[in-house]
C-alpha cells in the first residue's frame, strides 16, 4: 500500500521507476491534499473490493501514477502533483450517461460534457486538493461498474 515504508534504500539512492512511493515521497508531493489521498483510497476499497493499487512510471513530474484496480480493470488513475493530486478517469457511454443523469456536482458534470472522445470511452481530470470531493469521486466510479 502506498505510504507503507518499503524497501530500505541507501541514502540519496533515487527512487525505483514506477515502484510504489515512501510514505514520505507521497507526504511531501501531496502536502495538505494527503488526507483527501488517504480518504480516496480507503473510499474505493471499502466501495469496489478487491481493489489493487498499481504505480507505474510517468512522465508527470511526480514520475509515477497509481492505478486503482478491480480485477483488470482500471476504475480511476490517481496522479501525484504539488500540494494535491489529480484523478483521471475513462468512461463509456453508458456510464457517461448515468452519471449526467447521477448525483454528480455541476462541475463535474461540465467535465464529463467537455470530455475528450477516445476509443477507451470519455476522458476526465479532476484537480483534488480536499477530501470534499472524494464522495464525487466515488460516485463517478460507482457508475464506471453500474451493471448494465
Amino acid at each position: 500500500m502506498p505510504g507503507e515504508p518499503g524497501p530500505r534504500r541507501r541514502p540519496g539512492a533515487a527512487p525505483r521507476p514506477g515502484g510504489p512511493p515512501t510514505a514520505a515521497e507521497l507526504r511531501a508531493s501531496l502536502g495538505p491534499a494527503l488526507g483527501a489521498w488517504r480518504a480516496l483510497v480507503a473510499g474505493m476499497a471499502r466501495e469496489f473490493p478487491p481493489l489493487e493499487e498499481a504505480w507505474a512510471p510517468s512522465k508527470a513530474a511526480f514520475g509515477r501514477v497509481c492505478r486503482l484496480r478491480q480485477k483488470t480493470r482500471t476504475l480511476l488513475y490517481l496522479i501525484p502533483g504539488s500540494s494535491g493530486f489529480e484523478v483521471s478517469a475513462v468512461l463509456g457511454d453508458r456510464a457517461v450517461a448515468l452519471a449526467l443523469a447521477g448525483d454528480l456536482p455541476a462541475e463535474m458534470k461540465d467535465l464529463l460534457r467537455a470530455a475528450r472522445r477516445y476509443p477507451e470511452g470519455w476522458a476526465i481530470r479532476l484537480a483534488v486538493t480536499g477530501a470534499d470531493t472524494v464522495p464525487a469521486i466515488l460516485r463517478l466510479a460507482a457508475f464506471k461498474v453500474a451493471p448494465g
